[in-house]
């Protein structure tokens, strides 16, 4: 077995890269499931806290998520697994078919009262620690479900005080969307540029890995949101937040079409179609107004750049040979078409105005 150095170097580069970008959401859980260790037992006079911090990691988390939903889930959770749990292992006693019950009938009240997965998994996951590990002792239930909301409360304290950057978290996403569209657009440019069928079906192959990454971005942005809620030090990002969410959808809206163009490519190029003369320029110069959308989301500016490189890109669609190439290859010119209209709103163009910005299709000779 042969080992690819640069591929391993550049994958323990890339691992290296997260954990730096993660270190401080680690920091914020470290910190403060110690400090909420320390809460429950020397200020509460809690002997075995351990839901505390387990609340505390579970509500700042290391990967992004919507916080104080979780928060919530977590008590309502514990509540119930703890308070099911005290309930029938005090009268039932504990065994295999004991702790069959108290998690069957845990689970199956946190299903009536929610549909979230946290708090169904907490309900049982509680219900089994009461069952064997921590069997119920006196206000034992009650000091179970204090601990988890100060586990919590101190988790929402730790990310309203130590506060990750909300920008700095929804530009790596974002980033990464943008790059992998201005991918594509290069990718098939460069396939139409060689009529070569065999480069479309690569660059196809990897755009459709990039339905994660979108989904990371709008968890990143959800996040990115809640953190400039509820910490005091980070609400004057909320108009950068606005920029990214406006081009979101957008944004994933032009990976699509591209994905689409990118199809049309690979039949067009096989059956010996010609694309429109002016195509592969059309895309390379969308690719780099891609780029140039992720420069200016990042800096906090309106992105004035971006908009001017895509209406630039409208207007030299007049020339293109729509209608006379082939089935595919006038999909190919339709589908650019949409991608411009799909990166001007997202850079705050409304769709009316973006579409104006079209010159009108050529229709067919007769």
């Amino acid at each position: 077995m042969r080992w690819d150095s640069k591929a391993i170097g550049a994958n323990l580069r890339e691992r290296l890269q997260r954990l730096a970008f993660m270190a401080p959401s680690i920091t914020q859980c470290a910190v403060a499931a110690a400090i909420a260790w320390i809460a429950a037992k020397d200020l509460l006079g809690h002997s075995r806290p351990f839901f505390a911090p387990i609340a505390v990691v579970i509500c700042i988390g290391i990967a992004l998520g919507r916080r104080l939903r979780r928060l919530a889930e977590l008590v309502v959770g514990v509540s119930l697994g703890v308070g099911v749990g005290d309930l029938l292992i005090s009268r039932i006693g504990s065994g295999p078919w004991q702790i069959a019950l108290v998690v069957a009938l845990a689970m199956a009240a946190a299903v009536l009262v929610d549909s979230g997965s946290l708090i169904v998994l907490q309900a049982g996951s509680s219900a089994v620690l009461v069952a064997t590990l921590l069997p119920p002792t006196g206000t034992g239930g009650l000091d179970r479900m204090v601990d988890a909301l100060v586990g919590g409360v101190l988790g929402i304290a730790a990310v309203a005080l130590l506060p990750a950057s909300p920008a700095a978290i929804v530009h790596r996403h974002a980033a990464a969307v943008l790059e992998a569209l201005a991918a594509a657009l290069g990718g098939t440019a460069e396939a139409v540029e060689r009529s070569d069928p065999d480069r479309a079906v690569d660059v196809l192959e990897e755009a459709r890995d990039t339905q994660k990454a979108v989904e990371e971005f709008r968890d990143a942005l959800r996040t990115g949101k809640e953190i400039t809620a509820i910490s005091p030090l980070r609400r004057r990002w909320r108009e950068r937040l606005l920029r990214y969410e406006k081009a979101g959808a957008p944004v994933d809206h032009a990976l699509r079409n591209t994905r689409v163009l990118t199809r049309r490519t690979i039949v067009a190029l096989r059956e010996k179609e010609t694309p429109p003369p002016t195509l592969s320029r059309a895309l390379h110069a969308l690719a780099e107004a891609a780029l140039l959308l992720r420069d200016e989301l990042a800096a906090g500016r309106d992105p004035a750049a971006a908009r001017t490189a895509v209406l630039d890109v409208a207007r030299h669609l007049s020339g293109d040979a729509s209608g006379r190439s082939g089935f595919s290859a006038d999909a190919m010119t339709a589908q650019l078409r949409s991608i411009i209209v799909d990166l001007l709103q997202a850079t705050g163009t409304d769709r009316d105005t973006a579409v104006a910005a079209l010159p009108p299709r050529n229709t067919p000779a007769d």
